[in-house]
Formats: C-alpha cells, sequence, structure tokens
C-alpha cells in the first residue's frame, strides 16, 4: 500500500521529465516485487551475442530516465529515497558518506569516510530509521568496485549500467530502444501543436527509436517551428555527410546526426553557446557546478573565456543548451550526456580538441581552492574530483603546473578527509603518467610521491611507504637540495616510515636535524614546523624521553591552535592526542583522562571529519587505554572498546596497524576488568599477535609488545610455562632492538619475573626485578607508577626467597610512595596492598 506524503529523505534525485513515455512493461517489471531486492536495467542483449547488442548500448537508451521516473512515480512507497553518481568509485563513495550526515549517523560511533559509509549500510541493512528505502546508482560501471557497496536490506536497490557483468551478481531488467508506439507518442508529447502521427511515425523509424535521439528531434522542431519533411530531409544530409567523413561510427547515425543538427542551429543563432558546450566535452560526463565556470574562467582572450566571462552571455548561452537538450540542467550544475560529450570531441581537428580540453584544464585548475588543508573547502575539492578522476578529461596527460597543482591539491583532500583508498588510486595513476611524461626526478613526480608515502602510511602499507618515500627523498636530495619544500616534507615522512621499521632512535636523529631546516625555511610558527615538532615529540616518547616528549606536543599544540599557523584540524587533533598519551606513559593518568576525553570529543564533533576518521579513531583509543588505568572507568569504556574495534575491522580490517591497536586496548580492558573476560581476551590477544608480523615486521618493537600482552595473559588464564617462553623472547628481541633500558623492554623484563615467581623460580625473579628496578627509577623516576610496581613485584620476590626484613621494608616503603603519589585509591596501590602482582602491559602509539 502507498504511504502518504512525500519521502522524509529525498537526495539528489534529478528533476522528472514531464514528457517520459511509456516504457510501462519496464517499470512493470521493476516494480514487481520491489521488495528485498537489488536490480540493474541493462542494455538490451541479443541472445546470440555476448556483446551488448549493437552501439545502442553505449548511451541514450534512456535507462537512466526510466530509474528517475520511477524514483518520482513511487516515492509515497519510500521514505528514503537517494540518487548516487555511479560512474566513479570516489563518487560512489562521497554521496553514500552524504546520506550518512542525513541520517544523522555521527549522533553514533559511527562516520569518517569509510566509517560513515559502513555506518549507513549497516543502518540500511537494519532498516533504522527507515525500512522502506531506495537507492539509485545511476550508470555503476564495474560490478566488483560496487558490489561491496550495494546495501542489502528491507528496501530497494536500482542500478543503471551499460556493463552486461552485472548479470551474473544481480537481477536484471534489460533495456532496449522504444517500441515504436511509445517513440511515436513521445515525440507527440514533445511537440504537440505541429507534428502528426504519420510525421512522428517516420521520424520515429530515421532514428532508430533511440530516446536520446528523440529527444533532441523533439527540441529541435519544437524550438524552431521546423516541419517534418524539412528535419527528415536534413537528417538524411547529415546520415551521408557522416558516413562520408567516416566519423562517430562508434555511435548511431541517427544520434549523430541529430546532434549535428542542433548544433547547427546553435552555431548560428548562439555561437557562444556552442564553446561553452565544446569545453563541457572535456570535462567528465558528472555534473558540473555552474560556479566552477565563474571561480575558473580566465582572462585567456579565448572564445570560451568570452563566453563564460560575461554573465549574461553564459547564463542565455546554459539556456539556449538546454533548450536543445544539448545539456540538462540539474539543480546548479550543468551535465553533458557522455555520448554527446564523445559525439562533440569527435567532430574536432585534433588541434581544436586540445585547445578546448586544455581551456577545461584552466578552468578546473583555477575553481580550485587554493589550501586543501582548510576543511571548509573540501566541498568545492568533491565538486572538482570527477572530473579530476574522469578519463575524458585527460588531466593526466597535462604538464601545466597549476593543473598538477590541482590535481596534488584534490590528492592531499582526499587523503585529509579520509578517503585513503580514492587518494591512492589517483595518485599512483597520476605518477605513472608523469613519470613516463617528464621523468622519474621530475618535482611534480616528487611531490606526489611525498602524498602517496602518506597515504601508503595510513592505510598500514609501511614497507610500500618506506620504498617510495626513500627514493623519493634521494632523488629530491639531488635534483631539488636540501631546503627545497618538497625534501623538507620528504624528511618528515621517512622519518615516520623509520618508527614504522622499529627505528625510533634513527627517526628521532632525522627530526631533529629536519626541525634546524624547517626553523630556519619557515620560521617556528608555521604549521609545517609545528607538524615536525610532533613528530618530534612522538620520537622522544618512543625512545622514553617523556618528559621532552610532553613539552614538544604541548608546544605544537599550542602553535597549531592560533588560526595564523595554517595547521589542519588533524594537526590539532594529532597533537592533543599525543599529549594524553604522553601523560598516561607519565603516570598522570587523571590528567591524561581528562585531556583523552577532551580530544575524543574534539574529534566526534568535527564536521568536516566525523567520529570514525582514523585521527578521530586514534584519540578513541587513547580515551581507551588510560581508561583501563581507572577502575571507575572500565567498564563504560569496555563497551565504547568493543563497538569501536568493531567499526575499525569493518572500516580498514582486521589487519590494519590502528585495528591492531584497538584490539590490543579491548584485550587488556578485557583482562583488567575481570576473570570472566579472561577466555575473551585471550583469544583476540591470541589472533592480535599472529597478525602484528605481517604488519610491522617480525623484529619490530611492537611486535615484541604484543607478545608480551599474551604472555601476561596465557600467565592469568593458567599457563605459565608458555607465558614464560613468550616474555623471553620478546625481551631477546626488544634488548637487541632498543636495548635494556628502554620502557618496552622493561615492561616485558617486569612480566618475565612474574612468570618465574608462578613457576617458583623466585630466586630468577628476584633477581630480574633487582636489575630491572633502578633503570626504571633513573629512566621514568622513584615514584612513577610503572616503578613502583615493579618495587611492589619485587618486594614479593624477595620475601619468597626468604628474606622476610627486607622484602617487607621495600614493600612497606612502596606503599607509602604509592599513596602519597598517586592517591590511597589509585588501583595499582590497592593491588600491591593485597599482596598480589602487578602486571604491566603494552599500548602501541601510532607511528
Amino acid at each position: 500500500m502507498a504511504r502518504a506524503g512525500v519521502p522524509a529523505i529525498w537526495g539528489d534525485v534529478p528533476a522528472r521529465n514531464k514528457n517520459f513515455t511509456g516504457r510501462d512493461e519496464i517499470l512493470a517489471r521493476l516494480r514487481e516485487g520491489a521488495s528485498s531486492r537489488v536490480t540493474a536495467v541493462l542494455p538490451e542483449r541479443d541472445p546470440n551475442n555476448p556483446i551488448p547488442q549493437g552501439v545502442q548500448g553505449l548511451g541514450g537508451v534512456g535507462k537512466t530516465a526510466i530509474a528517475i521516473e520511477y524514483a518520482h512515480r513511487y516515492r509515497s512507497d519510500y521514505d528514503l529515497v537517494w540518487w548516487i553518481p555511479a560512474d566513479q568509485l570516489p563518487s560512489v563513495r562521497g554521496s553514500l558518506g552524504a546520506l550518512a550526515q542525513r541520517l544523522r549517523v555521527d549522533a553514533e560511533p559511527m562516520a569518517g569516510l569509510d566509517g560513515l559509509i559502513t555506518a549507513v549500510l549497516d543502518k540500511l541493512r537494519r532498516g533504522e530509521p527507515y525500512d522502506r528505502w531506495l537507492l539509485i546508482f545511476d550508470n555503476a560501471d564495474r560490478p566488483e568496485d560496487l558490489n561491496n557497496l550495494i546495501p542489502r536490506g528491507p528496501g530497494d536497490v536500482l542500478i543503471t549500467s551499460r556493463n552486461p557483468r552485472w548479470e551474473s551478481v544481480i537481477a536484471t531488467v534489460s533495456m532496449d530502444v522504444f517500441l515504436r508506439a511509445e517513440s511515436r507518442d513521445f515525440l507527440l508529447k514533445r511537440v504537440p501543436r505541429s507534428l502528426s502521427e504519420a510525421d512522428a511515425d517516420r521520424l520515429a523509424k530515421e532514428l532508430g527509436d533511440l530516446p536520446l535521439a528523440l529527444e533532441q528531434a523533439g527540441a529541435m522542431l519544437s524550438e524552431t517551428g521546423m516541419v517534418a519533411d524539412e528535419y527528415l530531409r536534413l537528417l538524411k544530409e547529415h546520415v551521408t555527410e557522416i558516413m562520408a567523413e567516416g566519423k562517430s561510427l562508434d555511435y548511431p547515425h541517427s544520434m549523430t546526426a541529430a546532434w549535428k543538427m542542433s548544433v547547427d542551429v546553435i552555431r548560428e543563432q548562439r555561437p557562444q553557446a556552442l564553446e561553452l558546450l565544446r569545453c563541457c566535452a572535456f570535462f567528465g560526463p558528472e555534473p558540473i557546478p555552474r560556479d566552477v565556470f565563474r571561480r575558473g574562467v580566465q582572462e585567456t582572450g579565448t572564445p570560451v573565456a568570452k563566453a563564460l566571462s560575461d554573465p549574461i552571455q553564459s547564463a542565455s548561452a546554459v539556456r539556449e543548451l538546454a533548450r536543445y537538450a544539448l545539456v540538462t540542467l540539474d539543480g546548479n550544475a550543468i551535465k553533458v550526456h557522455r555520448l554527446i560529450q564523445a559525439l562533440l570531441r569527435d567532430e574536432l581537428t585534433e588541434e581544436q580538441r586540445s585547445a578546448y580540453r586544455n581551456e577545461a584544464h584552466l578552468i578546473l585548475a583555477a575553481a580550485a581552492p587554493a589550501d586543501p588543508d582548510d576543511a571548509t573547502t573540501w566541498p568545492q575539492f568533491q565538486d572538482l574530483l570527477p572530473h579530476v578522476n574522469a578519463e575524458s578529461t585527460e588531466l593526466r596527460r597535462s604538464r601545466d603546473p597549476i593543473v598538477r597543482d590541482l590535481v596534488r591539491g584534490v590528492i592531499r583532500y582526499l587523503y585529509l578527509s579520509g578517503d585513503y583508498r580514492s587518494a591512492l588510486d589517483l595518485a599512483e595513476r597520476f605518477i605513472e603518467q608523469w613519470t613516463r611524461d617528464s621523468g622519474p626526478d621530475n618535482e611534480d613526480v616528487l611531490r606526489t610521491q611525498r602524498h602517496l608515502g602518506n597515504i601508503q602510511r595510513n592505510l598500514g602499507r609501511f614497507p610500500e611507504a618506506y620504498k617510495v618515500t626513500e627514493d623519493a627523498l634521494a632523488k629530491s636530495r639531488a635534483t631539488l637540495g636540501e631546503d627545497d619544500p618538497t625534501t623538507l616534507s620528504l624528511r618528515t615522512g621517512f622519518a615516520a616510515d623509520l618508527r614504522a621499521r622499529g627505528s625510533f632512535a634513527a627517526a628521532r636523529n632525522l627530526d631533529a636535524e629536519s626541525r634546524i631546516l624547517l626553523e630556519r625555511t619557515y620560521g617556528s610558527d608555521d604549521s609545517r614546523t609545528l607538524r615536525l615538532l610532533a613528530g618530534l615529540a612522538l620520537d622522544h616518547v618512543l625512545n622514553s624521553d617523556y618528559d621532552e616528549g610532553r613539552n614538544l606536543y604541548e608546544q605544537a599544540f599550542r602553535g597549531m591552535s592560533r588560526p595564523s599557523s595554517g595547521a589542519t584540524v588533524l594537526d590539532v587533533l594529532n597533537a592533543w592526542v599525543g599529549i594524553a598519551w604522553t601523560l598516561r606513559l607519565m603516570g598522570k593518568f587523571r590528567e591524561s583522562f581528562d585531556v583523552s576525553e577532551d580530544a575524543r570529543d574534539y574529534g566526534q564533533e568535527l564536521e568536516e571529519i566525523g567520529p570514525e576518521h582514523l585521527s578521530t579513531l586514534r584519540a578513541v583509543n587513547a580515551y581507551l587505554i588510560v581508561s583501563r588505568r581507572l577502575s571507575d572507568k572500565r567498564e563504560d569504556a569496555l563497551e565504547l572498546g568493543r563497538a569501536t574495534l568493531e567499526l575499525a575491522t569493518r572500516r580498514y580490517r582486521d589487519g590494519h596497524p590502528d585495528t591492531l591497536a584497538i584490539a590490543i586496548s579491548v584485550s587488556n580492558l578485557l583482562r583488567t576488568i575481570d576473570t570472566r573476560h579472561h577466555p575473551e581476551a585471550l583469544r583476540l590477544a591470541e589472533t592480535t599477535v599472529e597478525r602484528y608480523p605481517a604488519v610491522y615486521g617480525e623484529g619490530h618493537p611492537y611486535t615484541h609488545g604484543c607478545r608480551t600482552n599474551l604472555a601476561l595473559l596465557k600467565r592469568v588464564t593458567g599457563d605459565p610455562a608458555t607465558a614464560r617462553e613468550l616474555d623471553e623472547k620478546a625481551l631477546a628481541g626488544l634488548d637487541a632492538g632498543l636495548g635494556r633500558d628502554h620502557h618496552f623492554t622493561l615492561v616485558t623484563a617486569i612480566n618475565l619475573a612474574s612468570d618465574l615467581a608462578v613457576l617458583g623460580h623466585p630466586d630468577e625473579a628476584r633477581r630480574i626485578g633487582e636489575d630491572t628496578h633502578p633503570r626504571l627509577a633513573s629512566l621514568l623516576g622513584a615514584t612513577h607508577s610503572l616503578t613502583l610496581g615493579c618495587a611492589a613485584n619485587l618486594a614479593l620476590d624477595i620475601m619468597a626467597t626468604g628474606d622476610e626484613d627486607t622484602g617487607k621494608e621495600l614493600r612497606d616503603e612502596t606503599l607509602r610512595l604509592f599513596a602519597e603519589a598517586h592517591g590511597d585509591v589509585f588501583p595499582d596501590l590497592m593491588v600491591a596492598a593485597r599482596g598480589d602482582r602487578l602486571d604491566p602491559d603494552f599500548d602501541p602509539p601510532s607511528i
């Protein structure tokens, strides 16, 4: 039964065509049982030929038109109708992200871009808040790219495509040209006063019943008052001309002829409109916001520039093109059918194509915002993205510096907004072409490789990022110099690659050198210098120098918070998380909790990135980790942790470094809260340990630290022998990589001593404790919680060896220091006072 009213959400559906005609059988087939079904509309196929029938499958058959009509005709049956331009994967992802905003997904812990997409698909699957929805993917191409973005659930999905491979994936409805009666009815509706049924029949026959060609003919007859006989005569002459010239043989002759007639009229009556149309042929087939022309018109003196620079002429040209069905007005955007674009390009000489293509490139470049780091400009970059991506623009072949700057701006926007996969695809394609055209040492190539390394790093592809950045840095140093901005940016990226390899000291040394260079080049208050400062802060933290790490993070945060710094919201959030992380490592748990809570809220409330952007995920994880150290926060943290882990797994994959870090956090929380959670914690830890070497490598400190967590769980669940084996292996690896006086190494040593104590080897446990305790006191201070925890465990081991007085004396002094430094209700103090062992664990910071 149809619902009253209109959908609560009606998204980007094109206006209804008042001249829509026929297609009743196809609409009925689409409507038949239209529940819990995904259907594709494809071009008709000859059963004896596996290739889509003829050239009409290339476009113009009316697939989009029927999808528009279906949406409008049955809109009252749906609570949500959403139109998705599906020609390019980034457009699909962007549209689904926009739908998530309309569904208020960001009110829950699910958004981001990948995160928002996952969340919105899940909501649709569950029918929340609407169980009757319709999503239309228009002009979808490859099923393998889109199949995982198509929701299954109580609603409906309609796909239009030229690709017959959808038949092997979902239910399909084939679509051919109009039936003759439909063609006739369409023309009579389009030209109601001056066309007879017999004339309409003749026109339909000559135009091959192709809907787009019929629309062109109807527009011509309606606007010019031309009679059918004259039109048919001109049509015949143009077909003869086309055949003689051998042009456009990939397209229906009827379409080509009808199009040429409309263009000839435009050329005669309003030549500036033709200039605009030809320029549009070198954009993508997606809607072109008219504001792009306003922002991007150049003082080049070309006919295109003249047509666009005058707002009155420009508006008149657009209206004239729409009258003759050469463009479609889609809100405040212009859309040119891909078939018309191809025909326009075909009729130009190579010299003309080059000129119009260059004009389109300049318009796109000039229309782009200057700074992709400014999140308020991201909607404008999103508008340009389909045209930067489109093959028809051939942007990859441009060697113009401002065009290449445009491409890098779009890549940077995708990276900052969290759409790493789209950014990766774009960067790789353009680097390949630019390397071929300009050579591997070209500055544009090197600058884009810097972005590629950053993208790969955030995707957890550390070896690839290292290789790209190392190679680009060497070339940039040799060709551009040490102080060049590209070289400086690559230096900071390469320091992150060194951290990802476990070379913490080398990363610190490189960043310390880079700091001098950046401050000399940009000044100490520039966003690039401040980002480097945050990286150097992390270096100090990873080298167990928490005081300096905190100082640098706070200095970076203060500088980034000034509007004049040019820092991004992500810069601010990352430094904020760094402060919280360092405070926790310093044993200042309450302060760390307050800061991490503020950072988490900041990330989740930022409209530009959403709660599940990678940077926000990291803020949430920092909050989870410090909550584990505060007994009154653990239960709430566990619920959030489970939801965050599930989301991170779906959004990235279970082997992504940030997913693994969250898994560690959840496992540690489960172990800490109650013994009833230990089996779940153990399973999660075992799975995580298996995955770590594939991400970081067998010898990375994080891999060994993760083994320490598993060893701890093995011990507390009754398998101290396996715990000892794991801790001994981890300690040997950390000794070799970081040395004994590193925080990570000393944590493992504490846990190995506990393994030995449980196994009945108190002398060995005491020996390790007596070596570890003074090292921690020197590294972190005598009253640091980890130092005191080690002392509490050592006191137990001393007493277990028979030295009761010395052990009790150390225990009493440790309890006193615990209470003075951390308060009477500090969780570690309470464990130590019961005479139980303290079990430090490991959490890997993002590199």
